[in-house]
């Protein structure tokens, strides 16, 4: 068929599977991200590194998914948005086996890297894919399913990690059926990348890009299926916003505002506080801090599994909410929750006592670090973490979004290295320190919202200035 109905209706139940589908790169970002949770002191103890050597290896996967981040938005706009999938899911597959054969710690810094380029490219491709295929009422909704894949691939990476240490009694211990359980956390990967390589080869093409490569009639198809209401109405706005289109580079971000166009600042900086406030720095150091504080290494893991089951449900929060009262508003909300329980773990860590080169917190304050941490996550998973995932994919018009996003991604995991790296070096000055400047960051962070960014609930991609 090569006709447009007039108001056709979508058929939204495929809309989110084909959603979902695309989300699950984000599981995979979430998992591969996580995974190294648990095996921290593991590695650490199996190559004898010292703690700056083990902040670059936990943080080694970074410098990768910048790099994806920054080449995944030019050949998504070249080869397609499916391509790059499918590509991510093979790099995923690589880095999971390499990563649980690795020799010394290099070797396994290298294998997380290119794991990293996965990540960065899936970071990149699925808010934009999403946002593409998606009703405009519904866009917040589906965008947020990015971040829900994120942090339930986190609560399953730690639960994996879990069960292996448990399984094996700790992470340095052998499981049942043969080989180190921190070999097994890193190998577990593998399956869900294949689910994911395996989806990507069953979902359209975005018709965005269809449009661009001349592909109308699919296009068509496509948005009637996913999107409904006027199809030949919404495929004349496409073209118009590609009119005259060429390969988009850099240069073409070029704008009056100290280089780059002011949306294009505006993208990076969210990304940047996104991660300034220290989110990841419970993620991949979570098992480790309770430990330091006194928790068994038991304990510590199950701390961190309910820590990321808490993430999972503000994230659902977060989608019954963004379609409703905004994304601005969630962000204004969690930057504010996210100042005040940072300050309290400022102030419980502040009081730790040393024993032994290790922080021990004493009488209420582990109560009060705890209760605190999972406050923190309850207010960024219900808005800093989905709603800057939605804002990216739909703030930036389409002759720019592809290459647009990915200097934002490219920045934020840029961000998520330097806060990754830095905590081991700050945690020996002191908790309290670093926790201190995630506080200062998480209101500069409520400052900026207010002041820069706009609403974009309920307008059309093809609207966006």
């Amino acid at each position: 068929m090569s006709g447009g109905a007039v108001n056709a209706p979508a058929k939204h139940g495929a809309t989110i599977l084909v959603a979902v589908a695309a989300a699950l790169g984000g599981f995979l970002f979430g998992f591969d991200t996580s995974v190294i949770n648990g095996t921290v002191d593991a590695v650490q103890a199996e190559f004898g590194i010292s703690s700056t050597v083990l902040g670059f290896v936990v943080s080694s996967a970074l410098l990768g998914c910048a790099i994806g981040a920054w080449f995944a938005g030019p050949i998504a706009d070249k080869y397609g948005r499916l391509r790059v999938m499918i590509v991510a899911a093979c790099l995923f597959a690589i880095s999971a086996i390499g990563s649980a054969l690795a020799w010394d710690a290099a070797s396994l810094a290298g294998w997380r890297v290119i794991g990293g380029l996965a990540i960065g490219a899936a970071s990149v491709i699925a808010p934009a894919y999403i946002a593409e295929i998606s009703p405009a009422e519904m866009r917040g909704r589906l965008g947020s399913l990015q971040q829900l894949a994120i942090v339930t691939g986190i609560f399953a990476a730690l639960l994996i990690d879990y069960v292996l240490a448990e399984s094996a009694g700790g992470a340095s211990g052998t499981v049942p059926w043969g080989g180190t359980a921190w070999r097994w956390m890193f190998a577990s990967a593998v399956l869900p990348a294949a689910v994911y390589g395996v989806l990507a080869l069953q979902i359209p093409e975005s018709p965005r890009y269809l449009v661009k490569i001349n592909q109308v009639s699919t296009a068509k198809e496509v948005l009637r299926k996913l999107v409904g209401g006027n199809v030949d109405e919404r495929i004349k706005e496409i073209a118009r916003s590609l009119a005259g289109q060429k390969a988009v580079h850099l240069r073409d971000l070029r704008g009056p505002v100290v280089g780059l166009l002011g949306i294009v600042w505006v993208g990076i900086l969210l990304s940047v506080f996104q991660q300034f406030v220290g989110i990841n720095v419970v993620f991949y150091y979570s098992s480790t801090l309770w430990q330091s504080v006194g928790f068994s290494e038991s304990d510590a893991m199950l701390t961190s599994v309910i820590t990321s089951i808490t993430n999972i449900v503000t994230t659902l929060v977060a989608i019954a909410l963004v379609d409703r009262i905004g994304r601005k508003p969630l962000l204004l909300i969690g930057a504010a929750g996210m100042t005040v329980t940072l300050a309290l773990m400022t102030v419980a860590f502040s009081t730790a006592t040393v024993v032994g080169d290790e922080p021990q917190l004493t009488g209420g304050w582990s109560t009060t670090a705890l209760i605190a941490m999972n406050a923190y996550v309850f207010f960024f998973g219900c808005s800093w973490g989905p709603v800057v995932w939605v804002l990216l994919g739909e703030m930036f018009n389409n002759k720019i979004r592809a290459t647009a996003l990915a200097v934002a991604a490219a920045a934020q995991w840029l961000a998520n290295w330097l806060i990754s790296t830095s905590f081991p070096m700050l945690a020996k000055v002191g908790l309290g320190l670093a926790y201190g400047l995630y506080t200062v960051f998480a209101l500069l962070a409520f400052v900026f919202v207010w002041k820069a960014v706009r609403e974009t609930k309920g307008r059309e991609l093809e609207d966006m200035a």
